[in-house]
Parts: structure tokens; C-alpha cells; sequence
């Protein structure tokens, strides 16, 4: 069954951060530098300035370590950070962006795999899009990011700049190694077989090469391997057989089964960890039409790469 999570319920996996540290957040928010990019990744002297910066701040250290732990532990994987009451005194333009991503440069390396877009790539809502893209208003079905790369983004990052202000539109997640520890051998076999396919591969860099087919389940350690799977490869996608088609279908009905949901705040930033968890969105409200272009649901989206929380990786 479903089961809609609140703060309280979720605990451990949201980080209120003490008021001490907030109004550091906010003093220092204004005086970092605009970032650099090498390629598609912040560039190595950003990230250490940001690094220096953030770790002058009184009690970060103890929220870095939690935050990591929170990502990182065995049943982890999801981490909700609460940023509203920094938001609210820095506003949502280029001063708190520079602050979120000074604080993910404390989890991993900020990197923005599509080229057309900048470092934060907007998700707004378009009435014309189709409703279960990201930027529609209808059920987003679970899925990691990328995956028909053969590097998918480690963390998917999402940052609310302004929620549905019908009430809607709350992120669901589903835990896809517990998912599959649910079902038969027999599927698990299935689902390790090369046999899926899914997506284009447009304008992308720093996430390998295109990944197609793929395999569901890619037999690597939890630390390096991923739960390759998007719902929307039962729908869109051409060729599946019916042994492959149902044993991803069994998969789709156990993340459904294990999903938890939570709506998402002004200032909440939703880190996930693609080698573990899986996402998507519930519908919007109705209505959407009768709500301001400028007063729609929009969200900011970042990847990182998990490959050493100060350093990015060397230019080709």
C-alpha cells in the first residue's frame, strides 16, 4: 500500500538545519562567487572556494556529516534539506542557487550533463508538454535520470523554487534494491538480461556513452551499479518481449508497493541516490490554467558525481 509520508515520518531523511546555522547560510550567501564550469562540471577552483567557505561556518561540519550518512548508509539513499527560511532572506535567484550548490560541493561534484542547459536547469510546468514529462502536469512514473547512459548522474538533485499552489504535484519515491530483493528469481534473471531500451541520447557529456539495450539489473556492487528503470519503458518503448515486459512490470508494481510521498517545500532541496532510489512526481492540481505562468510549480535540477567531495575529475 501507499503510504504518504510526513516530516515527522520521515525522520532521519529530512535535515532542519539548527537556526545557528541558517543565519551563517545567509551571511555568507551573499559573498560567495559566481562559479565556474570546466566542461560540464564546476570547476575545481569553485569548488575548493566554496569548500573553504562552507567549512568556516559554525556547526556545518556536523550537518555535512549527517547529510552524507543520511545519502550514503546502508537503508539511506534520499535526503530532504530544508532551506526555506534561507530562501526566504536571499530570495531564489543567483545569491541562494550559489549557496545550494556550495553546500552540494560537500556531497559530490556538481555537473550538468545536457549542454543546452546551465549548471541548474529549470523545470518548469508547461500546460502544452506532454503530462508525464517533467515539465507537464500529469503522473511523472518512476525512473532514474539517464538511464540509457552508461554513467548516470550518482545524485539527482531537485530544488523547489515555488510548489504547486494547488497543493499537488508531490515527489514520489520508491527504494528499487528493496523492490527487487521482492521478486522471484525468476524475474531477477529477466531483468539482468540485455533486452531494454529506452530514450534518445541527444547533446550530452560526461556520462559515458549511449547505453542501449541495457540491462535492468547490471550485476555491479550497490556503490557502482544502478536499478535501470523507467516505467515509461512498458509504454513508449519498441520491442520488449513479453518475458522482459513482465518481469519489469512485477518490478513497476513493487516500487509502486514500497513508494513513499512528499511534497516539497519552497526551499526543500531532494537529494537522491540514483544507485538506490528511484523517482517521479504525482499529478499537479487541476486547474493549472486558471495559475499564473510566473506563480506554476518550479523546480531547479542538478546532477553530481560522486568522485571526491572537493576535486573534480581531470578535463579529457
Amino acid at each position: 500500500m501507499a503510504i504518504a509520508f510526513t516530516e515527522d515520518d520521515l525522520g532521519g531523511n529530512i535535515i532542519n538545519l539548527p537556526r545557528r546555522l541558517e543565519r551563517s547560510l545567509i551571511e555568507i550567501g551573499g559573498t560567495l562567487p559566481a562559479w565556474d564550469v570546466n566542461g560540464s562540471f564546476l570547476a575545481a577552483h569553485t569548488t575548493e572556494q566554496y569548500h573553504i567557505a562552507m567549512n568556516s561556518v559554525p556547526q556545518f561540519r556536523e550537518t555535512r556529516s549527517r547529510l552524507r550518512d543520511v545519502l550514503e548508509s546502508e537503508g539511506g539513499g534520499f535526503a530532504v534539506v530544508r532551506l526555506g527560511n534561507v530562501t526566504e532572506a536571499l530570495g531564489a535567484g543567483e545569491q541562494f542557487r550559489r549557496l545550494a550548490t556550495a553546500l552540494l560541493c560537500e556531497v559530490a561534484v556538481p555537473f550538468q550533463p545536457f549542454r543546452r542547459w546551465p549548471l541548474w536547469k529549470e523545470i518548469g510546468t508547461n500546460l502544452n508538454a506532454r503530462p508525464g514529462l517533467s515539465t507537464g502536469v500529469g503522473y511523472n512514473a518512476f525512473h532514474i535520470d539517464l538511464v540509457n547512459a552508461t554513467l548516470p548522474a550518482d545524485y539527482s538533485t531537485l530544488l523547489c523554487v515555488r510548489p504547486d499552489p494547488l497543493g499537488a504535484g508531490a515527489s514520489i519515491l520508491s527504494n528499487a534494491r528493496e523492490a527487487v530483493s521482492r521478486l522471484t528469481p525468476q524475474s531477477r534473471t529477466a531483468l539482468a538480461d540485455v533486452a531494454f531500451r529506452y530514450g534518445s541520447f541527444f547533446d550530452l557529456s560526461d556520462v559515458g556513452e549511449e547505453y542501449a539495450p541495457f540491462p535492468i539489473l547490471d550485476g555491479e556492487p550497490e556503490a557502482r551499479g544502478f536499478v535501470r528503470f523507467t516505467a515509461k519503458m512498458l509504454t513508449e518503448a519498441v520491442g520488449l518481449d513479453e518475458r522482459h515486459a513482465q518481469a519489469a512490470s512485477e518490478l513497476a508494481d513493487q516500487l509502486v508497493a514500497g513508494q513513499l510521498f512528499y511534497t516539497l517545500r519552497r526551499g526543500d532541496m531532494l537529494i537522491i541516490n540514483q544507485h538506490r532510489w528511484v523517482h517521479g512526481r504525482e499529478p499537479l492540481g487541476d486547474g493549472q490554467e486558471d495559475v499564473a505562468p510566473e506563480d506554476r510549480r518550479l523546480l531547479l535540477q542538478l546532477f553530481l558525481r560522486s568522485t571526491g567531495a572537493v576535486s573534480a575529475p581531470a578535463a579529457a
